[in-house]
Formats: structure tokens, sequence, C-alpha cells
């Protein structure tokens, strides 16, 4: 396959949810040309979009030592102290700034103040919200800035396959020998053209999102495969904590085909009052944590998991019919998807089951969100900050995402106002892209039952609870697998079905490998044995 397609730009921004789009349009007003890449048709496609609680904010009675303090405790004290300081700390003021100021995202507002809502693990309402649709309202306003923004060339359908570093790929002698490995860029498949691109910049930002479509049963959306994880494991960036895979205890229950994410019923709902019960009607969560429905999510997950493995159920239900709302107001979103299964939430209860949700670990970055790699940056879920710990308390990964995309662009900034860019040397020993071969092997059906492979194996093996034996199966299994992919698609065309096979099984190798390592249960990473 031959290359159409060779540029140069100030900043690369690799996925375009709250943490690229944030960080692109904060490098474009500091004047850098920013590209920014998407794997979609359009911008507000990714798991921003679809989130529906909120973000957290600061209330009344709230003080950012009380929000440090539930994040520590909903992270079971293993949280970066640093960084969880300067989310509750800087967060709530860049969140004004650009949300409340510049977007003027129609938050809910009571007569005279904001409407803040309480979810589980929280000590008193803190969370902004737009009704049951605030990761819509957010990237709307962010998506209209983008688009607007003269600095910011966006390319669509583009799909990242390898970081471009120093050390991997440049052909000059130098770098060879060079102790710091430097990302320069990336090679990127062109959908549209079926071609591969090789973007050079000044400095990259990885913004890909989450893993949770490497998983059975999920919440994300088709792209979360973890390439953001594969790329920079392979590049050698440092990754951390990748054994916290948080799954959300109540994801609506039928009514997904095969591979679709599974819609998510909000903990919001539980914080305006809503309570999980059995198939008869019983209320269980108080058997299982003194803050009953208002207990962290690795809690209430387990506990339901804990519940079908006594009844055999396939589900529980979650009864809303005691909330004090109109619930066709403030969940219109979960109010209308649940009519359209036949389910009136203001007289039934819900069913529900725990979905593969949230990527606790990633890519190790400081509070600049630099990584251990020079010039490569990375920010939201495929980052690790250290704030989520080994579990996340609900509602931080949008300002967490918010906020090291603002830090990532004006740590950039301050760099590149120094002239600190690629020279042509390097530029220069970087090649195109040389395709692997001619022999056209890609078949729909081996692709399928791959995916199947990992996607059973993960929820199998190394889903919401786990045991060294588990582990061990998942870790033979997928790097079996992983030498069969190698091995057949050595000489196939890229395309991008294969790239996001490629990068889903990896990404699976990556967490069971840290799963298998980390002895301890904690959080998300719950041990059986």
């Amino acid at each position: 396959m031959s290359n159409h397609f060779r540029c140069k730009t100030d900043a690369l921004v690799i996925g375009a949810g709250i943490a690229g789009a944030t960080t692109a349009i904060r490098l474009a007003d500091q004047g850098l040309h920013v590209t920014l890449l998407t794997t979609e048709e359009v911008l507000q496609s990714g798991n921003t979009a679809l989130a529906q609680g909120g973000i957290v904010y600061t209330g009344p009675k709230d003080t950012p030592t009380l929000l440090e303090k539930d994040i520590d405790t909903a992270g079971w004290h293993e949280n970066n102290s640093r960084a969880t300081r300067f989310l509750c700390r800087k967060g709530p003021e860049i969140l004004k700034e650009l949300l409340i100021d510049r977007l003027q995202v129609p938050f809910a507002r009571d007569v005279n103040d904001w409407q803040l809502t309480l979810e589980g693990g929280h000590s008193v309402p803190r969370i902004l919200h737009c009704a049951d649709h605030t990761g819509k309202n957010i990237m709307e306003g962010l998506a209209a800035e983008v688009e607007k923004h003269e600095n910011i060339e966006v390319l669509f359908q583009r799909t990242a396959i390898d970081l471009l570093t120093t050390h991997h790929h440049a052909l000059h002698q130098d770098f060879k020998y060079s102790l710091t490995n430097q990302c320069v860029g990336a090679y990127v498949f062109n959908e549209r053209l079926a071609s591969v691109e090789t973007i050079l910049a000044d400095y990259t930002i990885l913004a890909t999102g989450g893993v949770g479509q490497i998983y059975l049963h999920t919440t994300n959306t088709r792209g979360s495969i973890g390439s953001g994880l594969a790329m920079a494991n392979r590049a050698r960036a440092r990754i951390v904590n990748a054994e916290f895979v948080q799954f959300h205890p109540t994801a609506l229950y039928g009514g997904s085909k095969k591979a679709e994410r599974r819609f998510l019923i909000s903990e919001a709902v539980r914080g305006e009052g809503a309570v999980l019960v059995d198939g008869s009607g019983t209320p269980f969560m108080s058997r299982h944590d003194p803050r009953a429905d208002l207990a962290p999510r690795d809690i209430v997950t387990r506990a339901i998991m804990d519940e079908l493995l006594v009844s055999g159920d396939d589900c529980v239900f979650l009864d809303a019919t005691r909330v004090n709302h109109d619930l066709s107001t403030r969940f219109p979103t979960i109010h209308d998807k649940c009519l359209e299964m036949g389910i009136d939430i203001t007289r039934d209860p819900i069913p529900v089951v725990p979905a593969a949700h949230y990527f606790c670990g990633g890519v190790l970055v400081d509070n600049r969100s630099r990584t251990t790699i020079d010039r490569l940056y990375a920010a939201g879920e495929t980052s690790c900050t250290g704030v989520h710990g080994a579990n996340r308390l609900a509602s931080t990964s949008l300002l967490e995402g918010l906020l090291w995309g603002h830090s990532a662009a004006q740590d950039i900034g301050l760099r590149f106002r120094k002239n600190s860019h690629l020279s042509k040397k390097m530029q220069d020993s970087i090649p195109d892209w040389q395709s692997p071969g001619d022999t056209h092997n890609e078949d729909p059906a081996l692709i399928a039952q791959d995916w199947a492979a990992i996607r059973n194996t993960m929820w199998n093996y190394v889903g919401v609870s786990r045991s060294a034996d588990r582990l061990n199966r998942a870790f033979s299994d997928l790097r079996t697998l992983y030498k069969n992919l190698q091995d057949f698609y050595r000489k196939t065309p890229v395309s991008k079905p294969i790239i996001d096979l490629i990068h889903g099984c990896q990404a699976s190798y990556a967490i069971t490998l840290a799963a298998l390592r980390n002895q301890k249960s904690s959080g998300c990473h719950h041990r059986v044995d």
C-alpha cells in the first residue's frame, strides 16, 4: 500500500472527546496549528457525549478537602495525592472558565443558583448536570468551538496505527544512541482513502478514551478498544494501574445486540433516591454496605454479582418510583429509552446488570500531562493521573479530562514559545509507512471470532472478580491469540478492522498482565483467591 500523505503540524491530538477537544482548543488559542484526529465522521461520537450524570463542581457545603477525602475513599486510598489535590483545587476553576463562562453549557439551575445533584460516594451535592444528557451538551459546546477555530484542522475517519518515536523509527544514528526517546507524531490510517499517512508533530497528545469494548458487556462506544494504551505500551511509555477496570453497576439489561454498548442507567438515579431491589422487590444494598445504594461503584457492582450468584437470576432491578422528581424531566434520555423497551420507570422497576465502564489505569502522566516519553502527552481516560486510585468516584472523569487537557495545552504552549520544535534532521530521519505485503487474507468471520475470543476471555477471567487460575488462563489464551494474529496478518495490507483487532488484543494482554502481577485485592481489582 502506497503512502499518499505526509505532513508536519505543531500539535497532533489523537482523539476528540472532552480531553482531546479541550487540548486542541487551548493549544489553538495560543496560536499553535493543531491537527485533531477522530475515527468517526462527526466530532460528537465518543464516550463523552454519553455521559449522563454530570461533572463534579463545588457546592455551598463543599470544600476541596472534602472532595479530596471522597475521592480517596472511593479509590481505596491508592490515589496519587498530588493529582487529587490538583483536581480538587484547580478543576472547578477551569470548569467555570471554559464550560460555564466561555461555552455557556446549559447546566441546570434552581431559582438563584446551580442545581447540584448527589451521586454514590459523594458526601454532599456537588455535581453539575444537564438533565441526564450532560456529556452531550458539553460536547456540543466543545465541537462548535473546535469547528470555528481557524487554528484547528479536524481529520475525520482517521485511526492512529503507531506512535512515531526516535528510538523505534528514526533512521539517523544520532537518535539511535540518544538516551532520550522522543515522540514525533504517528502513522495514521485514512479510512476514506485506505492509505497510511505520516503525520509529524512537535507534540503529540493521546486522548483515545477507554477500553470497554474489549469486554463482552460494556457501556462504551465501539471505538473504546484501548488503542492509546496499546500504542503507548509498544512505544515503551510507562503504564500504571492497568488492572483497575471499573464496572458500572447499572447498565440496562436487554435491548443491545452483540458488540453493541449497553445503555447506561446513571448513578444519579440512585443519587436522587432510587433503590436496587432483587426479583422479589426487596432492597438488598444495606446488607452489603452501610452506605447502601450510595456506596461507591465497585462495592455496588460486587453486591449485584453476589446477589445474582445466589438467586440465579439474570438481573436485578432499580426501583426509581420513589424518586421525588418528574422522571421524564429529570431523566428524559433514560425515561424515553426504557419506554422503547416497554418499561415505564414511573411505575416499573428497571432491569439492570453490571458492565465494563471506565478504565482507571493507563499511560502514566504528571499534572502537566507529560508521559515518560518526551513530546508525548496523554489526557482523559487513556491516561493515568492517579486521581482515581483503585476505583473512580462518580462524575470525576469529565473534570479530569477537562483539567488535564487544559494542563497539557499550557505546558506545550510554554515549550513551544521556547522554540522547542522538531529539527529538520529529525523529521527527515522518519520514514514513511511501509506496507507489510499484499496477501489479502482479511476475513470478517475470522475477525469476528477473534473479537469474540477476546471479549469472552476478558469478561470471564479478567472481569468483576478474578483469581490466579482465571488470570493465568487469560494470559495464556491472549498470548497465543496475539502470536497468531501477528503471524496471520504479517503480510496483509493494513485496514481499520485489523488495526482495531491488534490494538484490542494488545490492550487486553496489558490489562491481564497487570492484574496477574497485582496479588492484592483492591477496588476494581477484586481477587477472590
